[in-house]
């Protein structure tokens, strides 16, 4: 089986009839998938648009990007079910260490097949906008939010789990294996999924998330993983999933998870 699980619905546009959150861009998604050869697509836009959830979500940066609603969001993935679609809702949520309760609360009312943990800011820095996050101290900053995020019992999967390498910058090898090891027992201890994305191939660091010698450490720790291709339009949808998945299996794996209402299962990596 393919699953891709990381993708946003949303039109970032908005000039449509219909809304941002359509049932006919959902159909798009899932044509798509079909065309590159994935079985089930899961929906899973950032958080920090929607209004409901901007009591948290309240970096100056994601203040410019409020407005949307979680309602026509849930609803419309909730059609999509009804008619038959292979499709998931799960949701992308920006880890912040101090408001970790209050977006559960938040979140709670929704039936969620599963939450996306991403680390995209430390103490107030981007990690993938800040090439200078991107040194050894950045590097130790970024992994130990991770393990905290892993730690937080909020999220069922950690997305681009080494998004810290997106800009291609190091710091020396042994600090790299150092926290590589330390990152990989975290999740373990957690028991959450770490996200096997193709989207890294079409970053600066030119790479699928995680780093091959984080995934083996992952897998000899019997970590489950999920593919993901973090597409923002329905043209990419499944691109390079593909490469994930045989990352993936490099790495020792032979099954993928799939999400139902937060419950997960292990099926044969397609």
């Amino acid at each position: 089986m393919i699953v891709d699980y990381h993708m946003h619905l949303r039109d970032r546009h908005g000039n449509e009839p219909g809304g941002r959150y359509r049932l006919d861009r959902l159909e798009r998604h899932v044509e798509q998938a079909r065309q590159t050869g994935v079985d089930e697509i899961g929906i899973s836009d950032h958080g920090y648009h929607f209004r409901q959830l901007e009591p948290v979500f309240d970096l100056p940066w994601m203040k410019e990007r409020w407005g949307d609603d979680l309602d026509e969001y849930f609803a419309t993935i909730e059609e999509g079910k009804r008619l038959g679609l292979p499709v998931k809702l799960g949701l992308e949520v920006d880890f912040l260490p101090a408001r970790t309760a209050d977006v559960a609360a938040l979140l709670e009312p929704y039936p969620w097949d599963y939450l996306l943990g991403s680390v995209h800011f430390v103490d107030g820095r981007s990690v993938d906008m800040d090439p200078g996050f991107a040194d050894e101290a950045g590097w130790r900053a970024y992994f130990a939010a991770l393990a905290e995020a892993a730690s937080s019992g909020l999220f069922d999967v950690l997305s681009h789990p080494d998004l810290v390498k997106f800009f291609g910058r190091r710091p020396e090898p042994h600090v790299v294996d150092e926290l590589h090891e330390t990152a990989a027992a975290a999740i373990a201890r957690a028991d959450v999924c770490v996200e096997v994305s193709a989207a890294g191939l079409h970053k600066p660091v030119g790479e699928i998330y995680p780093d091959a010698s984080l995934l083996r450490r992952c897998r000899e720790l019997d970590v489950p993983i999920t593919l993901a291709s973090d597409a923002h339009e329905p043209d990419h949808v499944g691109r390079d999933v593909d490469r994930a998945a045989a990352h993936a299996r490099a790495a020792g794996y032979d099954t993928v998870t799939v999400f139902d209402t937060r419950r997960r299962r292990q099926e044969p990596l397609g």
